[in-house]
C-alpha cells in the first residue's frame, strides 16, 4: 500500500473496522467519541465528503495518515501504511456519496458467538504456534455475515463486551474497542503482564506452559490485553493496582511509546519491567514462539539423522 492507495480509504469504515461507531450524524459530518483521548461527548468529527477528521479536544485533524500517526504514536509513515493495510479487507475506497446515506448498519450481522471449533481457525492458530487447548479456553468463535457473506473469526473477548476477531485473512474488532483485562480468582494479584495483542497473550501461555508442563503458574499473575497500542491509555488506571508491571510489547516504536507511557505514569511507584527484552531480534513475542518451534524442529530432524546413520569406525564425527 502506498499513501495514495491510503487515502482512498474511506475513514467511517476505517474507524468502523478498528471498533469505533458514529455517536450521531449531522448532515456529511459524523461526530465519534475520540478514538485518541477519553471523553464522554462526542467531539470527534469526520467530514464524510472530504474524507477528514478533526477532534475539537485536541484541536487536531487531517486525513487517514495524521489519524493512524495518533493512533500508533509514530510519524513513520511506512509502519503506519503496514498499519492500515492491516485492515483493508474491512474497507472501501472513498465513494464520495455519503450524503445520500441515512444509516450505518454494523459491519458484522447475524453474530454467533460459538465455541472455538472450526478446523481452518484452528489450522491458523496452530501455523502460529498457539496451543490449541490454551486458544479454546481463552477466545470463542464468531460467525457473522459481512456484505451478504459468511464468514468465522477467532473472537477475544474485551470487557466491554466487544471482540477482538482475526483469521488468516483479517484482523479487526466488534465495537465496541476495549482492553481486556483478565483477573484471577481468589486473592488478589499483585503482579501483571500486559500485552499489545492477544496472539502475543496466547503465545506467552503457550511458552510457559511448554517450559513448565507440570506447574506453568498460569494464573500466578493477572493480565491485560491492550488490543491495540493506542489503548495504553485505557490502561493506566487498572495498572494503578499492581506491584509488578511485565510489560511484553512490540520490538517497534509505538511498543516503545507505550512503554514509556506506563513509566511516566507510574515509573517511580512500581516496578516495570521491559519484557521485549526477551525476545530482542523479534518483532513480538509470537514470532519468538514460531522461532522457537522452528529451532525445536530442525533439532529433532538433525537427531534423526544422526540416528539413522549407520556407524563408521572412521570418519568425521558431528
Amino acid at each position: 500500500m502506498n499513501i495514495e492507495t491510503a487515502k482512498q480509504i474511506n475513514l467511517a469504515d476505517y474507524l468502523h473496522s478498528l471498533g469505533y461507531s458514529p455517536v450521531k450524524q449531522q448532515g456529511i459530518n459524523l461526530w465519534y467519541k475520540s478514538p485518541l483521548r477519553e471523553e464522554t461527548e462526542a467531539s470527534f468529527k469526520v467530514n464524510t465528503e472530504r474524507n477528514q477528521w478533526y477532534d475539537f479536544g485536541l484541536g487536531k485533524g487531517g486525513g487517514i495518515i495524521e489519524l493512524a500517526a495518533h493512533l500508533y504514536a509514530t510519524d513513520h509513515v511506512p509502519y503506519l501504511l503496514e498499519r492500515i493495510a492491516e485492515q483493508t479487507p474491512h474497507v472501501h475506497p472513498v465513494s464520495f456519496s455519503f450524503g445520500k446515506q441515512d444509516s450505518f448498519g454494523p459491519s458484522f450481522q447475524q453474530l454467533e458467538i460459538v465455541p472455538l471449533s472450526s478446523p481452518a481457525l484452528l489450522s491458523y492458530l496452530e501455523g502460529r504456534g498457539i496451543d490449541l487447548e490454551l486458544a479454546k479456553r481463552e477466545c470463542s468463535e464468531a460467525r457473522y455475515t459481512h456484505n451478504g457473506k459468511r464468514y468465522f473469526a477467532i473472537a477475544f473477548p474485551n470487557g466491554s463486551g466487544g471482540f477482538e476477531v482475526r483469521n488468516s485473512y483479517f484482523k479487526g474488532c466488534i465495537a465496541p474497542k476495549e482492553i481486556s483485562h483478565i483477573r484471577q480468582a481468589g486473592k488478589a494479584r499483585n503482579t501483571c503482564y500486559v500485552f499489545e495483542g492477544f496472539m502475543d497473550y496466547l503465545s506467552f501461555l503457550t511458552l510457559r506452559q511448554e517450559s513448565c508442563p507440570n506447574y506453568p503458574e498460569l494464573d500466578g499473575q493477572d493480565y491485560i490485553v491492550l488490543n491495540s497500542v493506542s489503548n495504553v491509555n485505557k490502561a493506566l488506571y487498572p495498572l494503578g493496582n499492581y506491584e509488578r508491571i511485565h510489560c511484553f510489547f512490540d520490538n517497534d516504536h509505538a511498543g516503545l511509546e507505550a512503554l514509556r507511557q506506563i513509566r511516566m505514569e507510574y515509573g517511580r511507584e512500581r516496578y516495570i519491567r521491559d519484557a521485549s527484552q526477551i525476545y530482542r531480534g523479534c518483532k513480538d513475542l509470537n514470532e519468538y514462539l514460531q522461532k522457537q518451534i522452528e529451532r525445536k524442529r530442525q533439532l529433532q530432524s538433525a537427531k534423526g539423522v544422526r540416528s539413522q546413520s549407520p556407524e563408521k569406525k572412521n570418519g568425521f564425527q558431528l
